[in-house]
């Protein structure tokens, strides 16, 4: 291969399945992923806030980290308390950096014999790396590649999927558990990236596309790709690494404070001991500069990533990192950074697209109501 061959996509185990269902496949982090199926991603985001939708996502990477150590030695590269998370609960992680600045969010479910880790596509090897880096004298790490992962997403999902295991039900928000699916083997979490109820499940990859059928067999469900994807973590206030969270801004930057618990906070019984932990307690004391927010606009013109925030007087004060029209709250949102000055709900700014200034006002997330089931 020249060295300006470009490199061969890889493809996740339903790549077959996507060309059946006639999506327009993109390249993304690495893989041929669908963006889009025939419907088109309106359609796909609003059957997923009306019912079912089913999500390919198995391009992300899944870990196991195997030791009676593993929780503890966790704790040194992320400022999350995973030594108190109990059996079959999620949590929601960060790899920090030495600055405090955002290597990756992950999610992290304990269960019996290990620690069950999903992280990002995009930064799947340099996060596995990390990992074995800082961990492998504490505990095992053991990437998974031969699985696959589905997200199944909507408020039917929990009546589709039971009728492959009525027992799924029994699970709420951010726990897990090992189930058969009308006889094939999976381990879900009832958790997701669109505001909406739902689960992810994983799967070895030779069974995911008998289990993609079977769920997509069920009248609730239809396929999804990543254009709704996009649109519906956005409506539900979720970041996207690499837009809105990256190594260059910290968790209290990010209004991700709420996932980082007293315990491991300054004066906490745990405090500190992970990458940055010095640079984030001084802002937890100090305060920031500058801080994520949303922004919801009054006129039709979407504000897209990277246009520039100004305030009345026409100075630069921040930036968008996500826009998009939301389709179910109807109008232009987004997500940005703006100096702390101008981050209390209701403050006015304004975008710069296309040399015209389009007004947008600083808003509480998620921009639609999250609908988890926490029983």
């Amino acid at each position: 291969m020249s060295a300006d061959t470009p490199q061969a996509l890889k493809t996740t185990p339903l790549h077959a399945l996507h060309l059946e269902l006639g999506a327009k496949m993109v390249p993304f982090a690495g893989y041929e992923m669908p963006v889009q199926y025939p419907t088109g991603v309106m359609a796909e985001h609003k059957h997923t806030r009306a019912a079912a939708g089913l999500f390919d996502v198995s391009h992300m990477g899944q870990v196991r980290l195997l030791g009676a150590d593993a929780a503890a030695a966790l704790e040194t590269i992320v400022p999350v308390d995973i030594v108190d998370l109990g059996e079959f609960k999620q949590r929601y992680a960060l790899f920090t950096n030495e600055q405090g600045g955002i290597m990756d969010d992950l999610m992290v479910c304990r269960r019996a014999d290990d620690l069950f880790v999903v992280v990002n596509a995009g930064c799947k090897e340099q996060d596995i790396a990390h990992m074995q880096k800082h961990l492998s004298s504490r505990c095992e790490v053991q990437p998974l590649p031969e699985q696959a992962l589905l997200a199944l997403q909507g408020p039917e999902a929990v009546t589709a999927l039971a009728r492959l295991n009525p027992d799924v039900a029994k699970l709420v928000f951010m726990t897990g558990g090992f189930f058969e699916l009308d006889g094939i083997p999976a381990f879900l979490t009832r958790s997701g990236y669109t505001g909406e109820d739902g689960y992810e499940i994983s799967v070895a990859g030779e069974h995911a596309i008998a289990l993609a059928k079977k769920l997509l067999a069920q009248p609730e469900v239809k396929p999804i790709g990543l254009g709704a994807r996009d649109s519906l973590r956005l409506e539900a206030g979720l970041c996207l690494y690499g837009h809105d969270i990256d190594q260059g801004t910290t968790p209290v930057e990010a209004s991700l404070t709420w996932a980082i618990q007293k315990v491991r906070r300054a004066g906490g019984a745990r405090a500190g001991g992970y990458p940055g932990a010095a640079v984030i307690d001084a802002q937890f004391t100090n305060g920031v500069a500058k801080k994520r927010v949303g922004l919801v606009s009054a006129e039709r013109m979407p504000v897209r990533e990277g246009a520039k925030l100004v305030n009345a007087e026409g100075q630069e004060i921040g930036h968008v990192t996500s826009g998009t029209l939301g389709p179910t709250v109807g109008k232009p949102v987004a997500l940005a950074y703006v100096q702390t000055a101008y981050a209390a709900q209701g403050t006015e700014v304004f975008a710069l697209v296309r040399d015209k200034r389009t007004p947008l006002t600083v808003s509480a997330t998620p921009f639609t109501p999250n609908r988890y089931y926490r029983g």
